[in-house]
């Protein structure tokens, strides 16, 4: 049932939206409905939807019509599964936000300060983004032909159909994410081109810390105006908050005092650094408030007109701190931003009105543009980091993103910090195996008393234990007092333990036999070596894997058009490697792969990365449904996976992590 249920739903990303259990049981309610109905169109959704969780309970027929209505043009059009489920996760979703994200186990698409849970766009926002993408994106090449967007039409969305301006744009973001060579970008590309492209935006999206649940290619395709705006907010919002850390701008060290609080100002989120910077900044002014948002904190714009008079005191209007209105306030702080050569991102009105968004956009421009701080290199030691802690930074930064990704309540800034309490690490484990949490001896924040997190961190630790995990040493009090290489060896078993649990349920003809990273290897190795090449890996950190080619032809193999050979240099030198690398990467996640390594971690061979790359192609490839993929194929394969499972793991990577702990 569970591969019938598979060949049904061929679209990768909406196979990770659900357990097999939930699809094998919207499956049923569906072929009831179809039964009832002959034909189901969307039209007959809204009654139809009654009794689902969730859905049913939480929005009436009338509600669930209103929303179907507004979101497809066609009511006519009939249902498949698939397009089943799609609206039943968005009916989800708006459930959620109707009912302040309370709704249990919802999937809600967006869960950053900037995302759009309603069927509306702001014009504001949007003549914003527009702005924005046409002032960075004007060079490009290829896009020129349709930049400048005209901010009044709705032809951004009818550009982003194609995908290639919303992976430009991710590159302007963080630049590098793509490797461009993998944009299928032509004059007109087929629906599968534009598929793919959109799969490389998405699954490049969460790799630079954006959050797109419940969000599909399909979305980009049709053009669905929330959506696109949502994604491309986010992608502009990281690029603005870019430089808000002690790496990129280490004059921040001195909205500290001492070592502590520079521990504390790595841990804060970008907003929250702006935050405390405008608050440094207003402090010297003599401004005794404390602006705590960028909403109704700043609606009268006297902080504005505080803030700019202190940063570039040569461009002060006098009357914009003694006029009264805030509406004409608000247009002096603007002529005054335009004077110093900062761009507005909003208008008066939007000031006024406290837009969160733009306002948040605005002040992080003058910050880039201007931020006030000392440009002499202070002497502190604390802010140096020794190498392991860069590499610490990194796992940090991949287990962050991939908790991210999952859906959960809440976005996490720092694993360090947002973890402590013990629920946000519950949530995905409830992700990981459904229904092994007890949620009634769980605390959901915000926890006072300190015993609760410890509670709740137990249960994490019992839980790992239950999933096999090496957790030797390690209680729960560890999690709570934020042990940073103790965190990051969990995270890495349980990112670990996902995707092995991923690939049991692929395994249709396995009799249920465990996956181990050695079959993950072997399966690698044989695809490559039954196609008669030389390339071979003995482990996870075989430094050979470094030039990038055995990934190269493992992912031709598992997809014979993906790689063009022509863009693939010999893996000889640094600058070589690294092309490879990023080329890896985007190929991966332009098939569907959900990873989130960096191309360094490719060259420098990270064991952990390495495998949860070759791990990812492997479901790729075994849950697609053109083939009858299996792990005992043949009486070949299951021999040597039969030995695969005996040998010993010592040169995988699951060993670093477990020996963080039990060498504790």
């Amino acid at each position: 049932m569970a591969g019938y249920v598979g060949i049904l739903v061929s679209d990768p990303w909406l196979q990770n939206q659900f357990t097999q259990v939930e699809l094998r049981s919207l499956k049923s309610h569906f072929d009831t409905m179809k039964r009832e109905k002959g034909s189901l169109t969307l039209a007959d959704l809204p009654s139809q939807m009654a009794k689902l969780k969730q859905v049913g309970e939480n929005l009436t027929e009338q509600e669930r019509e209103s929303f179907i209505r507004d979101s497809y043009k066609c009511l006519d059009e009939v249902v498949d599964f698939e397009i089943f489920l799609r609206v039943y996760l968005k009916l989800q979703a708006h459930a959620a936000a109707r009912m302040g994200n309370n709704v249990k186990n919802s999937s809600v698409f967006l869960k950053s300060p900037t995302s759009t849970l309603l069927h509306t766009i702001s014009e504001s926002e949007k003549a914003s983004y527009v702005a924005h993408i046409n002032n960075y994106l004007v060079g490009d090449e290829f896009l020129k032909k349709f930049l400048p967007i005209d901010p009044s039409t709705n032809d951004l969305f009818e550009i982003s159909k194609d995908g290639v301006l919303i992976c430009k744009l991710i590159n302007v973001a963080v630049p590098g994410t793509i490797d461009e060579r993998a944009i299928n970008m032509k004059r007109m590309l087929n629906p599968w081109e534009r598929n793919e492209n959109h799969t490389l935006c998405l699954n490049s999206a969460k790799a630079i810390g954006c959050t797109v649940v419940n969000i599909g290619t399909q979305d980009f395709i049709e053009g669905r105006r929330h959506l696109v705006l949502g994604v491309i907010s986010q992608i502009i919002k990281i690029q603005l908050l870019a430089d808000l850390n002690l790496k990129k701008t280490p004059q921040l060290v001195e909205l500290v005092d001492d070592s502590k609080d520079v521990e504390e100002l790595m841990n804060l989120p970008p907003e929250k650094i702006l935050l405390r910077w405008m608050n440094f900044q207003l402090k010297k002014a003599g401004y005794n408030k404390s602006v705590t948002n960028f909403s109704s904190d700043i609606k009268d714009g006297e902080a504005y007109a505080r803030l700019l008079n202190v940063l570039a005191p040569e461009y002060t209007t006098p009357s914009m701190l003694t006029v009264r209105d805030p509406s004409e306030r608000a247009k002096l702080v603007l002529e005054h931003a335009d004077r110093m050569g900062c761009k507005r991102y909003l208008t008066a009105k939007d000031i006024v009105e406290g837009s969160p968004n733009l306002n948040l956009a605005f002040v992080a421009h003058i910050f880039q543009h201007r931020n006030g701080l000392s440009t002499e290199a202070k002497q502190i030691s604390f802010v140096e980091t020794s190498p392991d802690e860069v590499q610490m930074s990194k796992e940090e930064r991949s287990f962050r993103f991939w908790i991210n990704s999952l859906g959960n309540s809440s976005y996490i800034d720092s694993v360090f910090e947002d973890l402590r309490d013990g629920w946000m690490l519950l949530e995905t484990l409830d992700k990981v195996s459904p229904g092994i949490v007890n949620w009634k001896i769980a605390t959901k924040p915000p926890i006072k008393l300190p015993f609760r997190k410890v509670e709740n961190c137990n249960q994490v630790v019992k839980i790992g234990k239950q999933l096999k995990l090496s957790l030797v040493n390690i209680a729960g009090n560890d999690v709570v007092q934020g042990n940073k290489k103790l965190i990051l060896a969990y995270l890495w078993q349980l990112m670990r333990c996902n995707m092995l649990q991923l690939l049991k349920n692929l395994r249709f003809h396995s009799h249920g036999k465990e996956i181990t990273d050695a079959h993950i290897l072997e399966w690698a190795n044989s695809k490559v070596r039954n196609s008669g090449s030389q390339s071979h890996m003995t482990s996870f950190k075989d430094k050979s894997l470094s030039t990038g080619i055995f990934f190269l032809e493992l992912l031709s193999l598992v997809h014979p058009r993906a790689v063009n050979w022509s863009l693939v240099t010999k893996g000889e030198t640094e600058e070589q490697k690294k092309m490879n690398a990023t080329y890896i990467i985007s190929i991966a996640r332009k098939l569907g792969c959900s990873i989130f390594l960096l191309p360094e971690d490719i060259i420098e061979v990270n064991q952990k990365m390495i495998l949860t790359l070759t791990a990812s192609i492997m479901y790729w490839h075994l849950k697609q449904p053109s083939e009858d993929q299996s792990f005992a194929s043949s009486d070949s394969d299951s021999s040597s996976m039969d030995t695969a499972s005996t040998s010993t793991l010592d040169d995988t990577a699951s060993e670093s992590s477990a020996d963080d702990i039990s060498n504790r």
